[in-house]
């Protein structure tokens, strides 16, 4: 079993910049790739970037060039910067953890981020 915990969602402004974190804890040797994922009212959720072991990394089209994904192995964390931030992503963001073996997705609680106009 896999644990996310994601932080730093919040209210910002248009333009404004915010910085989500997630740690995972437990079988974390398994994780083959992490990455977020966003879910709007009454929309599906959908991937908004994901980085994997080997260190490649893919992002939506409507986030290349604001958002940037990394991850700090040694505190078992992936961090997602968002900048330029528009209304339109405005969503729950949401942390994925995928294990190699059994392909099993973990998510975290989820993480609000409103972005005013």
């Amino acid at each position: 079993q896999v644990q996310l915990v994601e932080s730093g969602g919040g209210l910002v402004q248009a333009g404004g910049s915010l910085r989500l974190s997630c740690v995972a804890s437990g079988n974390i040797f398994s994780i083959n790739a992490m990455g977020w994922f966003r879910q709007a009212p009454g929309k599906q959720r959908e991937l908004v970037a994901a980085c994997r072991s080997g260190g490649t990394t893919n992002y939506r089209d409507s986030v290349k060039g604001r958002f940037t994904i990394s991850r700090d192995n040694a505190k078992n964390t992936v961090y997602l910067q968002m900048n330029s931030l528009k209304p339109e992503d405005t969503a729950v963001y949401f942390c994925n953890a995928r294990d190699g073996g059994t392909e099993s997705d973990y998510w975290g609680q989820g993480t609000q981020v409103t972005v005013s106009s």
